[in-house]
């Protein structure tokens, strides 16, 4: 796999264990795709990957109820026809075990195992600036050099929790994103549910007619869209696989990486016309109300409050008991500047006899003791497991973690614990041949089919490389003034959204302390697409590129 490297050392002293051309952190959808890719083009390539097997984040969230919130047959790789109809999805939108034994198709189909290092955990990657390459460590105790490191790790994989006296819980506590493989017993167990985003939802869904009592914590009621999720029959996978062609030719340029965009403007149509559209798309049962029934409904605060009415509405229809539309419906925010969730029978969830609403905005938990959860008031809710569905440190949480050091050593933690910056989510400056996928200022989770923005990332990045190779470089880094010029792009965009005067995980509001700015690129997938390929284009324009004899200083990059 690798040069024999036993007898090489770092330039700070460290025993070299190996050699690559371009090592990728992660083993889910965007580091299998770039193992592949830098693999074709002739590199010497690894992955490496915390888990025991592929998936990613779909290797985690095991938890009960996960599934996809976009189609299965546009959640696909499309760089391949054959892989794309090799594979039958059972349901429009599959849960968590299908999803995993695709991914571990993937992995078989193009024969990656063997260039994946599975259970092993990156703890550093430091630039050598004499070498133009990153010595990465891992726990294990391997030093691996290389010139290129592509980060594959995921916007939404480092689990953000923040209970104290969680270690003295004397029941079983679980995260969501690390739910054990091992079957988890909650049959007449009493519960409680931390959070109520789209994997709480998710959760208490499904084990509400499971538990013995449910107790759910909701500081933030949300919006919600009923999922219809067909079984798919032959002639239903026949059908989808039929329109792989136009799916390649249409996913890359939507506004969201879906098969469907918007259509319609607000102004253009009559009340009754428009009241038609959002009962189209409500009742297709998928994102579709929220992603293209009206682009206005992200900027133009009278429509959104229109359209967040009709989905309140919905949901009132459904309750009927005032009490749960009270802590159920919000009022605070407008629908669709939070990521909202397709659920199935999550409302009804409630009208059990045996689930509870603990409301947490105005009394907070304090803190989690031996036998539960307290409050703010004194109350401890007794119960014999927690789940934490408390979401995640998006787009920087899964880097910040491990100590990347750039040029003159300076720290990406750091860096991003002052302002989160990136050049178009593909590089940062300072960084030279580290390549990013799934961080901030790219299309993301937020606002992204997952997949199609995925793979036009690391396409990029693939195709970059290429360029380098074949003009004999072998450093590449973002100028500043290119990173400054996306940024104020980005936030010019993003500041005209509503999105951006709405608290959530979209702008890291979650985390404490953490920088302020919306995570995702709001300009659309497509129109993101161009602005790279005319990067490309142009001889990759704002990135400066140094062959072996140059040196990389500050004055030059």
């Amino acid at each position: 796999m690798a040069e024999d490297a036993t007898k090489s050392n770092g330039s700070n002293g460290a025993h070299v264990t190996a050699r690559f051309d371009a090592v990728v952190i992660g083993a889910g959808v965007a580091g299998l795709y770039a193992l592949y890719r830098l693999r074709e083009q002739g590199l010497k390539v690894m992955a490496i990957d915390a888990a025991p097997g592929v998936g990613g984040t779909w290797y985690w969230n095991r938890y009960p109820g996960a599934r996809f919130d976009s189609e299965a047959y546009i959640y696909q790789y499309l760089f391949s026809e054959e892989l794309y109809k090799g594979w039958s999805w059972s349901e429009k939108f599959p849960g968590q075990p299908e999803i995993e034994r695709w991914l571990n198709y993937v992995a078989d189909r193009l024969d990656l195992r063997k260039d994946i290092q599975f259970s092993t955990t990156v703890n550093s990657a430091h630039f050598n600036e004499a070498t133009h390459r990153w010595l990465v460590t891992t726990e294990k105790g391997d030093v691996i050099d290389t010139q290129f490191l592509v980060t594959c790790c995921g916007m939404l994989s480092a689990p953000h929790v923040s209970f104290p006296g969680q270690e003295t819980f004397e029941g079983r506590l679980f995260h969501t994103a690390r739910w054990p493989k091992q079957p988890v017993d909650l049959v007449g167990k009493r519960v409680g549910v931390i959070g109520n985003g789209a994997t709480g939802i998710q959760v208490i869904q499904t084990i509400a007619g499971e538990v013995g009592h449910l107790k759910v914590f909701i500081r933030t009621p949300q919006y919600i869209i009923p999922m219809r999720n067909p079984k798919y029959g032959a002639a239903d996978v026949e059908a989808y696989k039929s329109k792989f062609t136009s799916f390649t030719e249409r996913l890359p340029h939507t506004f969201t990486g879906f098969e469907y965009d918007f259509e319609h403007t607000w102004a253009g149509l009559t009340p009754e016309r428009r009241r038609e559209v959002l009962q189209a798309c409500w009742d297709d049962g998928s994102l579709k109300l929220w992603i293209s029934s009206f682009a206005e409904l992200f900027f133009d605060p009278e429509v959104n409050a229109e359209i967040s009415e009709f989905v309140r509405e919905k949901m009132r229809e459904r309750l009927k008991d005032s009490k749960l539309c009270e802590a159920l419906i919000p009022t605070d925010y407008g629908f669709g500047t939070h990521r909202v969730p397709l659920e199935q029978k999550f409302l009804e969830a409630f009208h059990r006899p045996n689930v509870e609403i603990v409301g947490v905005k105005s009394n907070p938990i304090e803190r989690v003791t031996p036998a539960g959860i307290q409050t703010a008031d004194g109350t401890i809710h007794e119960l014999d497991i927690i789940i934490l569905a408390t979401g995640f440190d998006a787009g920087t949480g899964a880097l910040t973690r491990i100590d990347i050091r750039g040029r003159g050593g300076r720290s990406l933690k750091e860096d991003w614990s002052r302002d989160i910056r990136t050049t178009m989510g593909l590089q940062v400056h300072g960084y030279p041949n580290l390549f990013t996928t799934a961080v901030p200022l790219a299309p993301s989770a937020a606002l992204c089919n997952m997949t199609t923005c995925l793979q036009q990332q690391v396409e990029w990045i693939d195709g970059c490389i290429r360029y380098m190779r074949s003009k004999s470089l072998d450093v590449v880094e973002p100028t500043k003034d290119a990173e400054d010029s996306w940024v104020a792009h980005h936030d010019e965009i993003a500041n005209a959204t509503l999105i951006a005067k709405t608290n959530s995980w979209y702008l890291g509001s979650n985390v404490e302390g953490k920088p302020r700015r919306v995570l995702s690129y709001c300009g659309g997938v497509g129109s993101y697409r161009q602005k790279c390929d005319e990067v490309a284009a142009n001889g990759y324009q704002g990135f400066a590129m140094q062959s072996p004899r140059e040196a990389a200083t500050e004055n030059v990059i």
